[in-house]
């Protein structure tokens, strides 16, 4: 791998003795990794033999593996069942040292392909809410397929610039996480066509867009919130040179000192901060530091249940459409004041969305289906966020069952004499892990999964 002879002699004075060691390591493989969804699954059970492939423990985080062989993990029915994300393990770090708990107002303001957004919406458990934002409006349509496939229910998914954002919500966030756009010296390894992108813009391009970014994302932070900012460079001009440039203009933030763990470094100048670097921890190059708002001198007050007024909308339902028949097949408890229709597409709000927030959405909350000529036909997201008993109707098949294949590649199944669904909406899993839809018409299933979704 070629490398900038800039980059290399920046890389020489950041690290001084360590410098040769670090060269070798970049010579090393990159580590592949996966993140399992704790909104479905629980860390033990996975690695007591739920998991189909050799892994071991990531030490940053609870519930990330390092894939031990060759294998194609996007290419299995549990990756289909919401079940793990594929990310680069030194990436865990941000999402899994941002402290939120269920019930938070979170915030993760560059958020696409959704690696982190799916951590911090596993771990708020369907409490609260997660407004996940990118600015490109195609990367959020990844983010949103990425957050539905978790399951993840109490989700805003926007793409807006900062500015917009925190001109709508002023300082609502208990927790804001930014990783931030950089110039990705800690990926080159990884991604080597990055060698080129930071030739043509380096450290330089990057960090006045991360100072205007974070100037954003403190506005947006309530009163003893925390903002986690991170990168994937090494380059001190985007790290602490940062983090002090925050410090300066914002006497109100202070650095909140983060637990090192084996292999991880603080920062260059002695900042409570975190460094990874590829030749003393198994992972890419990775920069994370955590701040919290001050609260002196704050009036600080709960943002609570947003009320939404009168809703008739479940009347309307009850009135014109079957949805009310189909929800009392869910094992679930359903806040009608919560449902919203636009343009036949039902909507289960989160607790704390606010309807004046003008935003551009690419989702709002649950998408629950559509009505078509009064008929509900249920979502791929609402099945995504279920149980095999949520819903009175389902079918599981265990994973070595060809049949899975099949449902995932959108054919018809047929079923076996002994396998008795009822006649209508069934869901269907592997291994107890719901996949999507099908409509039983006596022993076939018509297939109902997402014809976007499937497998190729």
């Amino acid at each position: 791998m070629r490398l900038p002879e800039e980059f290399l002699l920046n890389m020489q004075t950041l690290l001084g003795a360590e410098y040769d060691n670090w060269l070798a390591g970049m010579q090393n493989p990159p580590a592949a990794g996966l993140r399992i969804n704790t909104r479905k699954l629980n860390p033990k059970e996975w690695e007591a033999g739920q998991c189909p492939y050799p892994i071991s423990a990531v030490s940053w985080t609870t519930n990330g593996y390092y894939l031990e062989e060759v294998s194609r993990p996007a290419k299995h029915p549990y990756y289909y069942a919401g079940l793990y994300y594929l990310q680069e393990p030194s990436a865990m770090a941000p999402a899994a040292l941002l402290p939120i708990k269920p019930g938070d107002m979170v915030l993760d303001l560059c958020a696409a392909p959704g690696g982190k957004s799916t951590e911090l919406g596993a771990r708020l458990q369907g409490e609260g809410l997660l407004v996940a934002n990118d600015i490109s409006i195609s990367r959020a349509r990844a983010l949103l397929k990425n957050l539905e496939l978790f399951g993840i229910p109490n989700i805003c998914v926007t793409s807006e610039a900062p500015d917009q954002l925190a001109e709508v919500f002023g300082a609502y966030f208990d927790s804001i996480l930014v990783d931030a756009p950089c110039s990705g010296e800690g990926m080159f390894r990884k991604d080597p066509d990055l060698v080129k992108s930071w030739e043509e813009r380096g450290p330089e391009y990057y960090a006045p867009l991360q100072r205007a970014i974070l100037t954003q994302a403190v506005t947006m932070l309530k009163p003893g919130g925390y903002l986690l900012y991170s990168t994937c460079t090494f380059a001190k001009t985007e790290d602490e040179e940062i983090i002090d440039w925050l410090l300066s203009a914002f006497s109100q933030m202070e650095l909140s000192p983060l637990p090192l763990f084996p292999g991880a470094v603080g920062g260059v100048d002695g900042q409570p901060v975190i460094r990874m670097f590829p030749h003393k921890i198994r992972g890419e190059g990775h920069f994370v530091a955590l701040l919290q708002k001050r609260m002196e001198n704050c009036v600080v007050t709960a943002a609570g249940k947003v009320p939404l007024g009168e809703n008739k909308t479940w009347q309307s339902l009850e009135k014109d459409t079957d949805f009310p028949a189909f929800w009392a097949d869910m094992n679930i408890i359903l806040e009608k004041e919560r449902l919203m229709v636009k343009q036949g597409q039902v909507y289960y709000l989160p607790v704390n969305f606010n309807p004046q927030w003008k935003l551009r959405y690419l989702r709002t909350g649950l998408l629950l289906g559509e009505v078509k000529k009064g008929r509900f036909e249920p979502s791929q997201a609402l099945a995504m966020t279920l149980k095999k008993d949520s819903f009175a109707s389902s079918i599981s098949f265990v994973r070595e069952d060809e049949r899975v294949i099949r449902y995932l590649k959108g054919e018809t199944i047929s079923l076996e004499t002994e396998e008795l669904v009822k006649k209508g909406w069934c869901l269907v899993c592997v291994d107890d892990f719901p996949l999507g839809w099908a409509k039983c018409t006596g022993m076939t299933l018509k297939n109902k999964y997402y014809p976007g979704w499937r497998w190729q």
